[in-house]
């Protein structure tokens, strides 16, 4: 959730760590803060709202030094404001902290703290990590660290300074905090949330696991890493992230949502660039398993969802879907011979980490499609594969979804033993999704977002392959424009959603070339019928549609397509409603936290 940024190095920190701050505002942006160490002394700059909307040059003199760190904010305790703002400190302000994560057993220990003494400023869990510091800085810096997260229960990434260190500590547990190392003359360092914060220097990453402490000396220019069980050294793998600072910025686009609608004419093609050996053994694993079970959550979710269908159609297969925050609960069923799919695009979702926890217990083999290389999930799992997106930074999934549709599909057709027939069609979608995304297809769109963008209710139908896409857009409208959005599939409406279709009420119709597609006509002819306005989504027009929006016919592939002009709708939607798509209110891009 929260962004978090530290910087060692010879270039003054504040710069660095601002620009890294800002990478990282699709994490975080109801408050932010900054602090540097220079001459045994914090400086320290906070305050509520986006960073974005800050300017640096407002205040560098008041940060000076080499090393400091930064943070924004994703509100879980206390509101936003400057007092809850990241960092804070103990009583001396002696030691500093910031945090991404919850600490669930605060309250127990604000009251112990209390007790000994200790004064609070803001209503936060996190101040409380600074003031358990101060309570064994007797034993000095690194073991008063280890002993106050000892005491901690909950999900959390923590960075934390000593005025009177020179060194950084980093501590993971549950929530990602990653290393860049830039090789000069004179090592520099970065710890984050994420890898584009520090894509612009460097993509040599070392990642920290569960358990794991990271001090960074800035006198020495070294680096090391500890088990917080067993106190030991751990020695880390330092690999390169093929992404470039490029793929992480807006490049003329005036949101990254946008920019990343319009790089599926390119993402759909790399998910499709795998060994097909991998994939062969991997749909051999499906094959043999005893039950295989798809998770995931939000739009990651409704992209398994949709894979139950496609494994149901083109393999003849049965797999179960369980949204990842409840798939503990079917623990009794699991055994060794069970087979656990998550997908997830940044591979550090806290319940899709749960539930492959919970699954390993039992002693299932873990799957995983990801997006981030060397992520939890990715380094948890038995079998990765990457999906290749590259860096996605507005909050709503897009081009990750459909490269996740794009890999499941070829999953499918290795396990019905038409490879090659699956790899073709999903070349063939790609080619046409490439045709699909051009300035006039846009427009069209864009037209549509301004007769409906008033309405305070939209509705959308699918039925089979399409119904799982039904969800996923109303996932896409809700979040982005705030509209109130329902999915639902067509043959439900007779039970309760036709209810709520007055005169002029918006619904989107998603349609293929298959076995149901009369069936979802009829469906938009029952709501027709009673006044609705009808938005087709299809190969064909038809009468019933009141506004057609043309997709391709691409067989068991129509998930992908159907999905794309709804996403550009949503963020047209946003626009016109004076939203920002890229950062909706009360949502975060990574859930870190449960």
């Amino acid at each position: 959730m929260c962004g978090i940024v530290g910087y060692i190095g010879d270039t003054v920190a504040a710069p660095v760590i601002f620009e890294s701050l800002k990478r990282l505002e699709y994490r975080g942006y109801d408050s932010y803060g900054f602090a540097t160490l220079h001459n045994n002394e914090f400086f320290v700059k906070k305050d509520k709202g986006k960073i974005s909307d800050a300017s640096f040059e407002s205040f560098p003199e008041m940060l000076p030094g080499f090393m400091g760190v930064g943070h924004s904010r994703w509100a879980t305790h206390g509101i936003p404001s400057e007092e809850n703002s990241h960092p804070h400190l103990d009583c001396k302000g002696n030691f500093l902290v910031v945090h991404n994560g919850i600490i669930e057993n605060y309250q127990e220990l604000k009251s112990e703290l209390k007790r000994n003494g200790h004064t609070f400023k803001s209503d936060t869990d996190t101040e409380i990590i600074p003031h358990l510091i101060e309570e064994f800085a007797e034993l000095g810096f690194e073991e008063a660290v280890k002993e106050a997260v000892g005491r901690l229960k909950g999900r959390y990434a923590i960075v934390a300074l000593s005025r009177n260190s020179d060194k950084m500590i980093g501590v993971r547990r549950g929530s990602p905090l990653i290393v860049g190392i830039k090789d000069s003359d004179k090592r520099e360092y970065f710890l984050a949330s994420d890898i584009p914060a520090f894509l612009d220097h460097t993509n040599n990453v070392m990642y920290l696991d569960d358990d794991e402490m990271v001090i960074i000396d800035k006198n020495k220019r070294s680096i090391k890493f500890h088990n917080l069980e067993g106190k030991e050294d751990v020695e880390k793998r330092l690999i390169n992230i093929g992404w470039e600072a490029g793929q992480a910025e807006k490049n003329g686009f005036e949101h990254f949502m946008l920019k990343e609608i319009m790089e599926q004419k390119d993402t759909i093609m790399r998910a499709l660039s795998q060994d097909e050996k991998s994939i062969e053994s991997m749909a051999k694993e499906i094959n043999n398993a005893f039950g295989t079970f798809f998770t995931g959550c939000g739009t990651a979710g409704n992209v398994c969802l949709a894979g139950e269908y496609i494994f149901s159609k083109v393999a003849g297969k049965h797999i179960n879907f369980t949204v990842s925050s409840e798939f503990p609960n079917y623990h009794h069923f699991l055994t060794d011979r069970t087979l656990l799919i998550a997908v997830s695009q940044s591979g550090e979702t806290a319940d899709v980490l749960e539930a492959i926890e919970s699954a390993k217990k039992k002693g299932v083999k873990i799957i995983s499609l990801v997006n981030v290389m060397g992520s939890s999930l990715d380094r948890k799992s038995d079998y990765s594969f990457l999906i290749n997106a590259g860096p996605e930074k507005a909050v709503a999934s897009t081009k990750a979804a459909t490269s996740q549709l794009a890999l499941i599909t070829l999953l499918a057709y290795a396990c019905a033993g038409k490879l090659n027939e699956g790899k073709r069609l999903l070349i063939e979608t790609a080619s046409k999704v490439n045709d699909m995304l051009n300035p006039r297809y846009e427009k069209h769109i864009r037209r549509l977002a301004k007769k409906i963008h008033r309405k305070d209710n939209l509705y959308i139908i699918g039925r089979s392959l399409n119904y799982p896409m039904a969800l996923e857009s109303a996932i896409k409208i809700q979040e982005v424009s705030y509209i109130h959005a329902q999915g639902f599939a067509g043959g439900e409406l007779k039970h309760g959603p036709l209810a709520l279709i007055d005169k002029g009420t918006p619904c989107i119709a998603l349609v293929a070339e298959d076995e149901v597609k009369n069936d979802v006509i009829s469906n938009a002819m029952e709501i027709k019928s009673r006044g609705g306005y009808i938005i087709g989504v299809a190969p064909e027009n038809n009468e019933v549609f009141d506004y057609w929006i043309r997709v391709p016919d691409v067989g068991d592939a129509s998930p992908i397509v159907n999905i794309i002009p709804v996403q550009i709708l949503a963020y047209h939607l946003a626009v016109l409603r004076g939203c920002n798509p890229d950062y909706p209110k009360n949502l975060a891009k990574s859930v870190t936290v449960k």
